[in-house]
């Protein structure tokens, strides 16, 4: 959002969800504080925020906001989404499908007035699903066995888009980030997402230092930031419209996971929390073993190491995604894809801070009791 409103003329017509007024304030100057402006901040009274849904028809705006946001906008930035793996699949579907349904909707019904610029569309690399190998940025030919519902739900909306652009001829860039984590600058991130559950994992310190054997895998990640500047920088330049970016670190930048355990266990330990040794096993035993500590583990404890095998899943296949396109497209920019060595300690950093200042809070609260009236 800051970037988009750097431009003094920009306005932006923000859908939130959420099932009331005072819900929408409140989630509005969450970002607000995130962001680090004050109510009465220029950039704040160019953001006109909007109580919706965008899996729902006309994204549950009543007729006349639907049209006047149609005759306002001539961009659209699509980001919204469920990030669950463990969803059914009709859900699943009702979330990303839908969005995307609703998305092109708006795009047609701008189009038809002549205003619509632009449209970029957020996807993901798990629309590679179990695929081996190196996924290029191109349109997915034939549908890969996926991990989850959460992947096979982007990749079909993914073909949704693609049968609008060519039908329709929209304007459309789709971007599919790898792992999105924290600002490569400070480490900030609105919320802690599956990178973090997996450090908690690499540090060693729910599984008493056991590890399974990665081999060579990777774990391809990106920063925020970079991803927010590909997709304003993609929404101002019509000769990306049909592409496919990958934002992305590659194939070549990418850190093996053997390299991020070494930078989570180092960082952990440089804030001072106790990170049992190694043992590694080979990663069918580390599942077989995962799958019986479940059931002698206390509550807690159980729910951690039931659901490792979901992640175990991913760690296990030995993917890679080209990013040539994006990362050359984005140099032109002036955009560089930084090096995730650089960036990692810093996003874990911020992570640590905001781990310990939760649980000092948590712990300074007074004890709540309980009266019966």
């Amino acid at each position: 959002m800051p970037l988009i409103l750097s431009n003094p003329d920009a306005e932006v017509w923000l859908l939130i969800r959420a099932a009331s007024d005072s819900a929408l304030a409140e989630r509005m100057k969450e970002l607000m504080r995130f962001w680090g402006w004050q109510d009465d901040a220029d950039e704040a009274k160019r953001i006109h925020t909007l109580a919706g849904d965008a899996a729902l028809p006309g994204f549950g705006l009543g007729d006349v906001q639907y049209a006047d946001l149609a005759k306002q906008c001539t961009h659209i930035i699509h980001c919204a989404g469920t990030v669950r793996m463990n969803l059914a699949l009709e859900d699943a579907r009702r979330s990303a499908v839908g969005s995307a349904e609703q998305i092109l909707g708006l795009a047609r019904r701008i189009a038809a007035t002549g205003l619509l610029t632009k449209v970029d569309f957020v996807s993901t690399l798990g629309v590679a699903g179990k695929r081996n190998g190196i996924l290029p940025e191109a349109w997915l030919e034939e549908m890969p066995a996926f991990h989850n519902t959460y992947e096979q739900a982007k990749a079909e909306a993914e073909s949704i888009v693609r049968k609008a652009i060519d039908r329709d001829n929209l304007p459309v860039t789709v971007h599919r980030p790898s792992m999105v984590i924290g600002d490569s600058r400070n480490g900030r991130v609105i919320h802690f997402q599956i990178f973090y559950f997996l450090c908690e994992f690499l540090s060693g310190r729910k599984t008493m230092g056991v590890y399974p054997d990665f081999g060579g895998a990777q774990l391809d990640v990106i920063p925020c930031d970079t991803v927010a500047a590909a997709i304003v920088e993609a929404s101002h330049d019509m000769t990306t419209a049909g592409r496919i970016f990958h934002v992305c670190s590659g194939a070549n930048r990418a850190p093996t996971l053997e390299e991020v355990k070494t930078i989570v266990r180092d960082t952990f330990s440089r804030h001072g929390l106790r990170v049992p040794s190694a043992i590694n096993l080979p990663l069918r035993w580390y599942c077989r073993l995962a799958q019986a500590a479940a059931w002698l583990a206390p509550p807690g404890q159980r729910r951690v190491l039931a659901t490792l095998p979901v992640y175990l899943d991913y760690l296990a296949d030995r993917q890679a995604f080209g990013n040539d396109e994006c990362s050359a497209w984005l140099a032109r920019r002036g955009v560089a894809i930084p090096n995730p060595g650089d960036y990692l300690p810093k996003v874990l950093d911020h992570y640590l801070k905001q781990r310990h200042a939760s649980s000092s809070t948590r712990a300074g609260r007074p004890e709540r009791r309980r009266q019966i009236r």
